[in-house]
């Protein structure tokens, strides 16, 4: 029924907070310190590792960019790279 799925549950506190089980951390690759997203979408919410989250996001942002800038090949985008730090040494 459920594929790719891991169920898990915390008890929330007073003060709002949870513990996020160690399971759950590992399936998100975080840890002590990190940051996680919540996103919620009809009355669900996923959790989710705030840095992949946000590499999601400029991923999809940003496809199709590489085609727009005629940017062919690995020594495109090099060439591209060396003309920006040109420009930015000239200024």
């Amino acid at each position: 029924m459920l594929t790719n799925t891991f169920v898990d549950n915390a008890k929330v506190m007073a003060k709002g907070q949870i513990t996020i089980p160690k399971d759950i951390r590992k399936i998100l690759g975080v840890a002590s310190g990190d940051r996680i997203t919540f996103i919620v979408e009809n009355n669900s919410v996923h959790i989710v590792n705030s840095a992949v989250y946000a590499m999601q996001v400029l991923q999809s942002q940003m496809a199709g960019e590489a085609e727009r800038a005629d940017l062919q090949s690995d020594d495109d985008v090099m060439a591209l790279v060396k003309e920006m730090r040109n420009e930015e040494q000239k200024a």
